[in-house]
C-alpha cells in the first residue's frame, strides 16, 4: 500500500504542479479562453493564489518525504489539497458546470486516500 500512496502522490503532484504553474504564469482572460470559465468569479490575485496553493501542496505531496525533512507535512499537503478540491467542485457546482465536478472530486477522492494513508496507518 506504501507503494500505491506513492504513485497516487506523485501523479496527484504531477497534476497539481502543473496546474497550480498554469494559474500563476498565465493572465486570467488566457485562462479563460482556454476553458476554465470559473476564473471569471475571482479576481487575478485570487487565481494565482489558488495556483500558488497547488503548486506549494504538490511539493508538500513529495518533498518532505522525499528528503527525510518533516515528513508529517505530506499528509497535511494531501488534506490542504483535498479541501482546495472540496471548493473547486463548489465552484463549479455553483457554476453548473456538470463537466468538471467529476474531475474535481477524482482528484478530491485522491488526495482524501492519500491524507487517510499518511496519517494512519501508513505515516513515515
Amino acid at each position: 500500500m506504501n507503494i500505491a500512496l506513492w504513485i497516487i502522490a506523485s501523479v496527484l503532484a504531477l497534476a497539481f504542479f502543473a496546474a497550480g504553474l498554469m494559474k500563476v504564469g498565465q493572465p486570467k482572460e488566457k485562462l479563460a479562453a482556454s476553458g476554465m470559465a470559473w476564473v471569471e468569479d475571482f479576481s487575478p490575485r485570487s487565481v494565482r493564489a489558488i495556483g500558488a496553493v497547488e503548486a506549494i501542496g504538490a511539493l508538500g505531496l513529495i518533498l518532505p518525504a522525499a528528503l527525510g525533512i518533516a515528513p508529517a507535512l505530506a499528509a497535511w499537503a494531501a488534506l490542504g489539497l483535498a479541501a482546495t478540491m472540496l471548493g473547486a467542485a463548489a465552484v463549479h457546482l455553483r457554476r453548473k458546470e456538470a463537466k468538471a465536478i467529476p474531475v474535481s472530486l477524482v482528484l478530491l477522492l485522491l488526495a482524501a486516500v492519500v491524507a487517510w494513508g499518511r496519517f494512519g496507518p501508513y505515516a513515515f
